[in-house]
């Protein structure tokens, strides 16, 4: 049976969907608000996107265990309305003239430890919805999703920014998470959670989550990969509407079909990722979509208010297609290969190794943009993504033409 017959699924395609076109309007217009109308400095840039993705770092090992202890479905709505009242705050504050750096510090610190919830719940929620052999094709359409997210959502942001200002464009996300809590409200099926008796101290347990991520010879060499790349994006994510604002000299709505472009290069991505595993190999697509897209991102410093803008909106559509074949091969593996009531542990454990140097990267970049400059800052980041496939070379993957077949539920 294709997914799009498949109620479940179809409700988490559509609250995700709708979640992923606000995030997107939410990360352009967050910090528009703080460098249009708060003038922030580089550093400050730099302490508001660590802020927003600190949580991964703070709890990122906890929230694991509870997520295999609880009903996902619930942390999913829950972490949707959180993220609604957090950022419908924004508007609020700036219509009294009282919106300042701080709160933007603790909205992003708030929704981002809403986000580690929804984000661990939701990749640990995906294989209890679909057969085992329907893992690859559920996370491809939702990477469709998310890149036709990225797509519609910043060049929709750029114009809002433009037309209604920044903290009203927020709005618009606020609202996205409210209709997506109440899609996963109709989702009437869940996986049953472990007993009391099965409880064996949080410590142990985030020990059993560990223990099987780096002891598994291909997933710590992700987590690895996955890192390095996420710390340099970091880097790139804190500088990056500073340099098209400030040094480029480009409009919020420019800069918004500029971010545009690596939404399109994520749908090619997803449309590419199944017969690009077939002909490579599946543990091969992992490797080559990186080595192969990565060093496009050196076109970024490059860009100018003339021809030149084309560098950057070609440079993040390459890159962005290596992306999702990458995530969309290595999440598969990761989910197809654990045992149920290790999910939430496991993916916990990446998305704290993978995400939880975010705000590191993010502070990097900011003290870096503060001290040497926007533009030789941003050289410094994109010159890190390239290596970050080394870990991958080093692997087991680099000799298999295809991944290990998965365990049983």
């Amino acid at each position: 049976m294709t997914l799009f017959r498949h109620r479940a699924f179809m409700l988490l395609f559509g609250a995700d969907t709708i979640s992923q076109v606000g995030t997107q309007v939410s990360m352009v217009a967050l910090p528009l608000v703080a460098v249009v109308a708060l003038r922030a400095t580089p550093f400050e840039m730099g302490l508001l996107v660590a802020a927003e993705t600190a949580a991964f770092l703070l709890i990122g090992l906890p929230a694991g265990v509870w997520v295999d202890r609880m009903a996902r479905r619930r942390i999913l709505i829950t972490a949707d309305l959180a993220r609604a009242v957090l950022l419908f705050s924004v508007p609020v504050t700036w219509w009294l003239g009282v919106l300042s750096m701080p709160q933007l510090y603790a909205v992003g610190l708030g929704a981002g430890v809403a986000t580690v919830f929804f984000d661990v719940a939701y990749q640990s929620y995906l294989p209890s919805l679909v057969e085992r052999h329907q893992i690859l094709e559920g996370n491809a359409k939702l990477e469709i999703v998310r890149s036709g997210a990225q797509v519609a959502g910043p060049g929709v942001a750029g114009w809002l920014v433009q037309l209604v200002t920044a903290p009203v464009a927020i709005l618009v996300d606020a609202i996205s998470f409210t209709l997506s809590g109440a899609l996963l409200a109709g989702i009437r099926s869940d996986r049953d959670v472990p007993s009391a008796q099965e409880r064996r101290g949080l410590v142990k347990e985030i020990g059993e989550g560990l223990r099987f991520v780096l002891g598994h010879p291909i997933l710590r060499m992700i987590a690895a990969c996955t890192a390095s790349a996420n710390f340099a994006n970091s880097m790139n994510n804190a500088l990056a509407v500073l340099f098209l604002v400030n040094v480029v000299g480009v409009t919020p709505g420019v800069m918004g079909l500029l971010f545009a472009a690596a939404g399109v290069g994520g749908l090619v991505g997803a449309a590419l990722v199944g017969p690009f595993s077939r002909w490579v190999g599946s543990a091969r697509a992992i490797w080559l979509s990186n080595l192969l897209t990565t060093p496009f991102v050196l076109l970024v410093p490059l860009t100018e208010r003339d021809w030149r803008l084309g560098l950057y909106a070609f440079a993040w559509f390459v890159v962005s297609v290596g992306i999702v074949v990458y995530n969309v091969g290595q999440l598969s593996f990761r989910q197809a290969i654990t045992p149920d009531h290790l999910l939430g542990r496991m993916n916990a454990t990446m998305r704290f190794v993978v995400w939880g140097v975010l705000p590191l990267g993010a502070l990097a970049g900011g003290l870096l943009g503060q001290h040497l400059g926007i533009v030789p800052a941003m050289w410094i980041a994109c010159a890190l993504v390239p290596l970050s496939v080394i870990p991958l070379l080093l692997s087991p993957l680099r000799t298999m033409r295809d991944l290990p077949e998965p365990v049983s539920p």
